[in-house]
């Protein structure tokens, strides 16, 4: 057990260039589809515009409104990171805004996770930097600590490891363990190409889906 305030650990190494370009196309829904549908952040509400959020988690845990060990993670994430805090879901003190959203950009961090508050959002959709936020609070955060960096944390129902793969679109964001990356994007394929069948089944005006067929056969309706 560590009784220390602060307790970082190093950072996790980021997902390749070439895994992140295959997931760019790929919709969070069809990889939440092969998580078994169980798994994924809920809750959390996007800041930004429309960029996609693409990156490797850099994780923090703070005591609710406080943002002391966030500074302290952005002088250590590296380019392809993304900050994911976990501020145990406290709307009321935004624990990031324009200044650290600032800050991150040019520390190459691809994006924020935060299940917290945050302010400034008219900065992030100006920029259409990548921010997932509980909650929108003007009030500011206090900067005393305690706080881990690089464990283990929950953001809105899911755990997230430092390294975790974490990808995000207008319907919410996933992760999923580093070494999971290239089945899942294999798996996902294989969903875009069934709906895309599906898809067409409807253009062609057919009443019944190959796909329910085949599951209502073994009840003989």
């Amino acid at each position: 057990m560590n009784n220390s305030a602060f307790f970082i650990n190093p950072w996790a190494p980021v997902a390749s260039k070439a895994q992140l370009t295959d997931l760019e196309h790929i919709v969070v829904s069809h990889l939440s589809d092969n998580l078994q549908r169980m798994s994924g952040i809920c809750g959390l509400q996007r800041i930004h515009r429309s960029k996609k959020l693409l990156g490797t988690a850099f994780t923090v845990k703070v005591r609710p409104g406080d943002n002391l060990l966030i500074y302290k993670a952005l002088t250590l994430l590296k380019p392809g990171h993304v900050l994911v805090v976990d501020g145990a879901g406290h709307p009321t003190n935004a624990l990031v805004g324009e200044l650290i959203m600032l800050y991150a950009q040019q520390r190459g961090c691809a994006g924020f996770v935060i299940d917290a508050a945050v302010r400034d959002t008219n900065a992030f959709y100006e920029a259409d930097f990548p921010c997932y936020a509980r909650a929108v609070s003007h009030r500011g955060p206090y900067k005393n600590g305690p706080g881990q960096i690089n464990v283990p944390v929950s953001v809105g129902g899911q755990v997230i490891s430092p390294g975790d793969v974490i990808v995000g679109d207008e319907d919410g964001i996933v992760s999923f363990p580093l070494q999971d990356t290239e089945k899942l994007i294999e798996a996902a394929r294989k969903t875009h190409a069934h709906e895309e069948k599906i898809k067409a089944e409807i253009a062609n005006g057919k009443l019944e889906q190959e796909w329910l067929s085949k599951v209502l056969t073994p009840f003989d309706l």
